[in-house]
């Protein structure tokens, strides 16, 4: 099966798309003649022309050739027939013309010359190239003796090699005794001659070593000039000059070079300071990638030499003090190049060809015809053939005309000879291409279709598609010479069967093909660029696309090669993980994805970091007694550049083994100016900081010691508390031994009393951070001063601080005090507040102390009463209370109080508060209902906050669909407490609204709700048999024993649970409740305007159907109170009877409460 390479050309074998431009060049430059068929002969491998050979190995001269029949094969030597088989030490292989010479035990130097290969047969004669057979020599140095070289620092010199000439040239080293090469740079180069060239020499160019080296690479030895002594001497030095050309010599030169060859031009130059080497062309740029620089710009190389190259090319060299320039004239020859070399031709008889042998060259070649290996000239005339420079024209060929052709191109840079044969045949087409090949394609890439076929005279080729489309040249297609049919940029549609017929006059052939176009493998998830730290993982993702008939595989490459036999690189099906990430680990990784027809690759770097090695070389310059210069050489930063460096410093005499941070600089920075303090042992260690964090500290500095000075700072913090009565604490935050400057620190402590003119009386404080002055007056100010001294003087000035003496208690209390009551909850206080020098301290304010004595409608006193204390900051002399109970008797009185504590309280001042609106009811209860009525109970408020005078009742009805009625109201005295309301509505749900007054107003109300009893008249809201009228007097007319029979049936048939209403409540409350319309009395939807209470459920209709559109709720979901009502079945509904403060409770426990059906119940 046929392939296609990675760009989707399609050859037998993968490769690159060289190889397609092979494929095709051949497709009309080789015929191939069925072996089955006769040919003459065609040379199929053959030796270089050129052949050096090593004595030590036999000498092998191939000479391969094919035809029908089977060529047979001669030689000849240096141009006379070589006997084969009369010189044992030659071999030519069966069936084949290959030599083998065994040369062990002879001289090699008899076998050496010219040898051509013959090959013939029936039908012709087919030549090989002259081979040059040569052996390799490696001659010894010729014995020399080297003097000894002096020479003066500055000067140029030339060290010359002068090898053997050996077969082929020597490769020329120049290595000291130890084999060690010599170092070469701008300065020092070795020539293509093998000389040495030193633009200067300098001191430590002095050796007795220079020794050439010449190695011989066939015999595989090396030879070694006699050593040279060179001694440079810097008595007389040579002063700075200008450049100077030391080879090649003089302003211009020339070179030749063939085409397709290597050009090497070389310029070395002297001069002092050494020179700079740049190249130019004239009226050309040197920009080609064919161009490179080696030897530190002193060799220019041009590859693949070709015509254009020919020109003047400068070389400059350049100093401060000048520029010398050599031109180097180069022109390209040209040995001969075939431009279109002779084919094979296959003519039928009768038909006419020609042979053709176009070459090129400079000087222009000469071109000889041969036929069967003789000169054309020299064989017997045929009309059919002529002759005219590069062409041979065949007329009218008949069978048995058949030979082998050779032209001959040569001038004085070499030759080019080829064989063609001509045979003259008569045979029908026949495809030689397998049949049914099936050949695979990529998308978007061109199709090759091989229909490779013989016959004579040559078939013609058709093409056709699925066995019907004649396949025609166009845009689309392309049918080569040789019947390879080209699909420029083949698409999915082209897929199918295509079928190539050859056809000559002596018959016709055709053969299948087939022609598969598959989808690119495409990478859709190229891996991403990775930053990653040490010892983290690393994933790189490769999500692949690609045609479901062609199975990829995935491989992945680190840096173009395998990845690491490692288990921390594990390779998914679509990503690959790196686990604990190392610094090796960094580089390229390719994820490249191949199937049978294509590949596609995409590639990721792994960036590997990690927190910076440690600075070194720490040294300390520009000492002074208050600085340092610290110079630091920085680590590897791995990849992630430094941040900063953090400087330590420890100081050895103050605190030793503690490092403290001083500074830090840019990461850009490798010195840091360090500003010092006196009397410290410091020791500096440096830190870099990158993204991934602190390097390890680096190893400390040198001990640096600084002189001690007086200090240069005074403690800080100086705090003056009096905390007792007659004495003064005075602290302040102690120097650190950084601070201290030098030896002997203490505390100059001083004070004096402000505002008068005593002097300043002082303390010095050693090893400590405060002072207690003593037999100080009560809260008098202090001006105070702390300095720091030691053995070497004082601080600076201190700065001045002014504290209080110890504070004492109050002396006096508030005078004068007056109450004005605002209303039953607020008063405001006033009072004289008491003198400066009383308070004996820092004022804080005054503190009020109140409680409640009792109600005035109370005889006695509250035993308990809970003492209140409001505080008011500062010099205050009013304050407010609030919270106060309205219809109160209330208590007070007022100290000042300081820092120290509360001044002696104030005589009590009383004060009446006046009556307000009362609190809501303790209760309101439904304690019984009828058909008509309800009766109420409830109790008076635990908070009248006056003289009650009385409440007031409100009370509204409430329909089945939430609306309430037209309120009702009543007014009580104070003294009533129960009322029974008439005239009610049966199985009516009724709203009460209560409240209580005094002469201020009403107070808050308390809410209850309740249902009148339900009229037995009126319909259940089921329709059940049990609640029939008629079927209750049927139960009335039957016999006691009959009646209880048929109750017990009733009851089991319509026993069931409960409704769970309580949730049912909970979950359906109605959202749409809306006030009483007030201004015409009638119903409104119903709300709980004062208490938001929402309403227990909704209420049964009189005509006992239920709204199931309006609520899912039962009667009994108002049940709180009266005497219980009906479930919808007709059961009784116990649990919610009863108070309102009791639970509801769920189950089938029931109270029993009087109605038809429990009544019946009750005698079972």
């Amino acid at each position: 099966m046929a392939h296609s390479t990675a760009d989707g050309n399609m050859v037998w074998v993968s490769g690159s798309g060289a190889a397609l431009l092979i494929f095709l060049s051949h497709m009309t430059s080789a015929l191939e003649v069925p072996l089955d068929l006769p040919q003459p002969p065609t040379i199929t491998l053959q030796s270089p022309k050129d052949y050096i050979f090593d004595p030590r190995e036999n000498i092998v001269i191939h000479c391969e050739a094919k035809g029908k029949p089977h060529p047979f094969f001669s030689w000849t030597r240096n141009g006379t027939h070589f006997d084969v088989e009369k010189d044992s030490k030659v071999l030519m292989k069966p069936g084949s013309g290959t030599l083998v010479i065994d040369i062990s035990g002879e001289k090699a130097e008899a076998y050496e010359g010219t040898y051509q290969c013959t090959a013939h047969n029936d039908h012709g004669t087919a030549v090989s190239n002259n081979f040059v057979i040569r052996q390799s020599r490696s001659p010894l140095w010729s014995k020399e003796r080297n003097d000894a070289i002096t020479v003066q620092r500055g000067v140029s010199l030339v060290l010359q090699c002068r090898p053997p000439a050996g077969l082929p040239p020597p490769l020329i080293l120049w290595m000291d005794n130890n084999l060690q090469k010599l170092p070469l740079d701008q300065r020092v180069s070795q020539a293509l001659n093998g000389d040495l060239y030193f633009a200067n020499v300098l001191p430590e160019d002095t050796r007795s070593d220079y020794i050439c080296y010449a190695r011989f690479p066939h015999t595989r030895t090396i030879q070694q000039k006699q050593p040279i002594s060179v001694t440079v001497l810097d008595n007389r030095p040579e002063g700075e000059h200008r450049p100077g050309f030391m080879l090649p010599l003089g302003p211009a030169s020339t070179q030749m070079v063939l085409r397709g060859e290597t050009l090497v031009l070389e310029c070395i130059a002297e001069g002092l300071p050494t020179p700079e080497i740049s190249w130019q062309k004239d009226g050309g740029e040197l920009m080609s990638s064919r161009i490179s620089l080696h030897n530190f710009k002193k060799m220019l190389k041009i590859s693949d030499v070709n015509e254009a190259d020919a020109g003047d090319y400068r070389c400059t060299a350049t100093n401060k003090l000048g520029t010398a320039h050599h031109v180097i004239k180069v022109t390209v020859k040209a040995a001969p190049f075939w431009i279109s070399a002779p084919r094979n031709l296959i003519l039928a008889p009768n038909e006419t060809g020609i042979v053709t042998c176009r070459v090129n060259g400079e000087p222009k070649p000469q071109i000889s015809w041969f036929v069967n290996g003789v000169p054309i000239a020299n064989t017997p005339e045929d009309k059919s053939r002529k002759v005219e420079d590069d062409t041979v024209i065949l007329s009218t060929v008949q069978s048995g005309s058949s030979a082998v052709y050779q032209c001959n191109a040569s001038n004085e840079f070499g030759y080019l000879m080829a064989n063609a044969f001509v045979s003259v045949l008569a045979e029908p087409p026949r495809v030689l291409t397998p049949p049914n090949q099936v050949y695979q394609v990529i998308t978007n890439n061109p199709a090759l279709l091989h229909c490779s076929s013989f016959g004579s005279p040559l078939p013609t080729i058709t093409w056709f598609k699925d066995s019907q489309t004649s396949v025609k040249d166009g845009d689309q297609y392309v049918i080569h010479e040789n019947g390879t049919l080209e699909i420029h940029v083949a698409q999915p549609l082209n897929s199918g069967k295509y079928t190539c017929i050859a056809t000559n006059n002596l018959g016709i052939k055709e053969n299948h093909v087939f022609l598969e176009v598959k989808e690119p493998t495409r990478i859709l998830r190229q891996p991403e660029y990775k930053v990653v730290q040490r010892g983290m993982s690393a994933v790189f993702e490769c999500k692949v696309k690609h045609d479901h008939s062609l199975v990829p595989t995935m491989t992945w490459l680190k840096d173009n090669a395998e990845l690491p036999d490692d288990g921390r690189f594990a390779v998914d099906t679509d990503r690959l993980n790196i686990k604990d990430v190392t610094s090796e680990d960094e580089g390229t990784y390719t994820c490249i994805v191949n199937t049978t027809l294509d590949r596609d690759s995409a590639s990721a770097m792994l960036t590997v970091v990690e927190k910076p090695d440690p600075p070194t070389d720490l040294e300390l310059t520009d000492q002074t007694d208050r600085s340092v210069q610290l110079t630091w050489i920085p680590g590897d930063d791995h990849n992630s550049p430094t941040q900063k460096f953090l400087i330590q410093y420890e100081d050895l005499l103050h605190q030793p083994g503690t490092w403290n941070n001083l500074t830090d600089v840019a990461g850009t920075s490798t010195t840091a100016q360090l500003n010092l303090s006196p009397f410290v042992y410091y020791s500096f260690r440096v830190l870099a900081l990158n993204h991934v964090g602190y390097s390890d500290p680096s190893q400390p500095s040198r001990q640096y010691r600084t002189n001690p000075a007086a200090p240069d700072e005074n403690p800080s913090d100086v705090q003056v508390v009096g905390t007792e009565p007659g004495s003064l604490v005075i602290s302040w935050t102690q120097l650190t031994g950084l601070q201290s400057n030098g030896p002997g620190l203490e505390y100059k402590v001083q004070w004096r009393q402000k505002d008068t003119d005593t002097d300043w009386s002082s303390q010095n404080v050693a090893n400590d951070s405060k002072f207690i002055m003593t037999g100080t007056p009560t809260f008098v100010p202090f001006e105070i001063k702390v300095q720091a001294i030691n053995d070497y003087g004082s601080g600076p000035e201190p700065e001045l601080v002014v504290g209080y003496s110890g504070e004492d208690l109050p002396l006096s209390a508030p005078e004068s005090i007056q109450v004005m009551v605002n209303n039953g909850t607020l008063a405001e206080v006033h009072w004289e507040p008491v003198s400066p020098n009383s308070v004996r301290g820092n004022l804080q304010g005054y503190k009020v102390f109140y409680w409640r004595e009792r109600g005035l409608h109370e005889t006695e006193e509250e035993k308990d009463h809970k003492e209140q204390v409001l505080m008011f900051s500062g010099n205050r002399s009013e304050g407010r209370l609030p919270g106060l109970q309205p219809y109160s008797l209330y208590k007070l009185f007022i100290k000042v109080f300081n820092s120290k504590g509360d001044g002696p309280p104030s005589p009590n001042k009383t004060f009446e508060t006046p009556e307000g609106v009362p609190g809501s009811p303790s209760f309101l209860n439904i304690v019984s209902s009828s058909l008509d009525s309800i009766t109420l109970e409830w109790g008076p408020p635990k908070n009248s906050n006056g003289r009650l005078a009385g409440y007031t009742l409100k009370y509204q009805a409430v329909n089945n669909t939430n609306e309430v009625g037209p309120a009702k109201y009543m007014n009580f005295l104070a003294n009533e407490t129960r009322i029974t309301l008439g005239n009610l509505n049966a199985s009516m749900l009724y709203k009460f609204y209560l409240s209580a007054k005094t002469i201020k107003g009403s107070g808050h109300i308390i809410t209850e709700e309740g249902f009148t009893v339900m009229d037995t008249a009126v319909p259940s809201r089921q329709v059940d048999i049990a609640t029939q009228g008629w079927f209750i007097g049927l139960m009335c007319a039957i016999a006691l024993l009959i009646l209880v029979l048929l109750i017990v049936c009733f009851i089991k048939r319509n026993k069931g649970g409960k409704y769970p209403v309580k949730e049912k409540e909970e979950a359906h409350q109605d959202p749409e409740i809306q006030p009483m319309k007030e201004d015409d009395g009638t119903f409104g939807e119903y709300s709980d305007t004062e208490d938001h209470k929402p309403l227990k459920g909704s209420r049964t209709p009189s005509n006992g159907t239920v709204r199931r559109d309006e609520s899912d709720d039962s009667l009994v979901d108002y049940g709180e109170g009266g005497d219980g009502q009906f479930n919808e079945d007709g059961s009784f509904i116990g649990q919610y009877s009863g108070k309102k403060e009791k639970d509801t409770h769920e189950g089938n426990e029931s109270s029993e409460a009087p109605s038809p059906v429990n009544a019946m119940n009750s005698f079972v």
